[in-house]
């Protein structure tokens, strides 16, 4: 019994220490602790508003990255230190859940898939179509036999369709340009070269003069990065 209420008393001077301290200074506590609960609600708001200010330079580097962005990119655009790019990448990748590869140079690459990004690879990744062959028309056959005898009994001639001309096609580029503007696989397609072609082209000065060139039509095209589209140049 001796033993047992010393060590209580070795526990009640401790304990009734602490509780005198904090009655005395439970104020104090207090307004500490409502101090740092505001602190951190000041920064976070500070955060919140700096995030706005760098949105457009994120936006902006993921259009011209196709997606592809890496936080010593948005460090340099922004002019603000690597930790604080990258927290706030990490925010961003947390957010649209984008893809985040460590390639082993120690600087990670974020991965943030658009619509128009995903169209893009989903177009460059489809062949065109090879034309397929054209039959021998009964005209380019009469052409190439020899020629046959006349029968006794004359026969009515058959008139055949004069081949298309240009003003023919016309209308079926009309039909292609219901919008005003064809797509990416549409005009590669038009122009009989790979979609990926196009679109490692279609930001080059030389664009138009390149697509006038293999255009059936002779018509030069140009590529608007507002709506991805591509749109003839009226002369």
């Amino acid at each position: 019994m001796e033993s047992g209420g010393k060590g209580f008393l070795v526990l009640l001077l401790p304990i009734s220490f602490l509780i005198i301290f904090l009655v005395s200074t439970w104020r104090f506590l207090l307004a500490l602790v409502v101090l740092i609960i505001g602190f951190n609600i000041w920064q976070q708001y500070q955060w919140q508003q700096w995030c706005q200010r760098v949105n457009p330079v994120f936006h902006q580097l993921v259009r011209e990255n196709q997606g592809k962005i890496t936080s010593m990119d948005l460090a340099i655009r922004g002019s603000f230190p690597g930790p604080t790019a990258k927290r706030y990448l990490d925010g961003k990748a947390s957010e649209f859940g984008a893809s985040i590869v460590n390639p082993g140079t120690g600087s990670e690459v974020y991965y943030f898939i658009t619509a128009s990004i995903l169209g893009n690879i989903l177009d460059s990744s489809e062949p065109v179509k090879a034309l397929s062959a054209q039959p021998v028309t009964t005209a380019a056959r009469s052409l190439l036999a020899p020629p046959a005898p006349q029968p006794v009994a004359a026969e009515p001639e058959v008139e055949l369709a004069p081949p298309a001309t240009h003003e023919e096609v016309k209308p079926n580029l009309a039909k292609q340009l219901v919008f005003g503007s064809l797509i990416q696989s549409e005009l590669a397609k038009r122009l009989n070269v790979y979609s990926s072609t196009v679109y490692k082209r279609r930001n080059d000065p030389e664009f138009p003069e390149w697509t006038r060139s293999r255009d059936p039509d002779g018509i030069a095209w140009t590529f608007s990065e507002t709506t991805k589209e591509f749109f003839p140049i009226e002369e």
